[in-house]
């Protein structure tokens, strides 16, 4: 771990990262390619020591308030939060400015905040995304070797449902020949239904490589799938978009699925969605 000073924090969309690198060690993980240009080993995670300062600072200039998210990059729950709390004193000013939340994450740690959570959503809206890739819990060890289990994850879910608080899960990545299977997506869905969660993000059965990540994915696959790195190299080549042989019968198994479960599935409307801020007219907040 090491710390830098930046220059900014929000993005033009209102995004934000608070750390760059990632405890995780998910095999697939599109955040070690090249072209992000971090110049430090993943696992030495950057932290931006006078983030908090800019957060607040952009946001009290705000003319309005609005949805600021994070975990775009980097998991904004993985271990280090525990000691450095970034993330909860980061809700901490959403919350005090009046604004919404929306966070990507693989960790039940978040429960840890469901506090903040829970005051967010009860004046404006916050939002939990979290991704699942596999119904199996012993092949999530292998491809997310240092975050909490899909089993551990479902927990989760139902808990901040219960908490009331929305949900959305990103079913990604569907790795071909490892977990693209009828009963991995059923798995995962039949989960997703028990926790009520609002929506699910899908752009495809596959995953993406680009230079970095693509060289750390096979050495893993070497480790833990032998002979799978050349059944890779044999279908795709360089490819940076590599779909499932079975795509188009799991999506179709998908959205039947959650078409069944009432459970939306659109994702320019669940973008729309995330990107909408609302005001609970019952709690109205002064914004001066």
């Amino acid at each position: 771990m090491h710390y830098v000073k930046a220059k900014g924090i929000l993005s033009p969309k209102n995004g934000m990262n608070l750390y760059r690198g990632c405890q995780h060690g998910c095999i697939y993980c599109d955040s070690r390619s090249l072209c992000y240009n971090m110049n430090h080993d993943f696992e030495d995670i950057e932290v931006k020591e006078n983030a908090l300062v800019l957060l607040e600072d952009a946001l009290r200039k705000k003319r309005k308030p609005c949805m600021i998210g994070t975990g775009s990059m980097s998991d904004p729950y993985m271990p280090l939060e525990a000691n450095l709390r970034y993330t909860r004193r980061a809700l901490q000013l959403i919350k005090k400015y009046g604004c919404g939340a929306t966070l990507i994450t693989k960790s039940n740690r978040i429960i840890e905040d469901i506090d903040l959570l829970k005051a967010i959503n009860h004046s404006t809206k916050c939002v939990v995304q979290m991704t699942l890739t596999t119904y199996d819990d012993d092949l999530c060890r292998l491809i997310e070797p240092n975050v909490c289990t899909t089993s551990e994850r479902f927990k989760t879910l139902k808990a901040l449902n219960n908490a009331g608080i929305p949900t959305i899960v990103w079913l990604c990545p569907i790795l071909p020949f490892i977990n693209d299977t009828e009963e991995n997506i059923r798995g995962i869905l039949d989960y997703c239904s028990l926790a009520k969660v609002k929506a699910i993000i899908c752009f495809g059965m596959g995953v993406t490589l680009r230079e970095g990540n693509r060289e750390y994915f096979y050495s893993k696959l070497d480790e833990s799938f032998p002979g799978m790195k050349e059944q890779y190299m044999r279908r795709y080549g360089g490819a940076y978009m590599l779909e499932s042989p079975k795509h188009r019968e799991l999506m179709q198994l998908f959205h039947s699925i959650c078409d069944r479960y009432g459970i939306m599935h659109d994702n320019d409307a669940i973008f729309n969605y995330l990107s909408e801020f609302e005001q609970n007219s019952s709690k109205q907040i002064s914004w001066f």
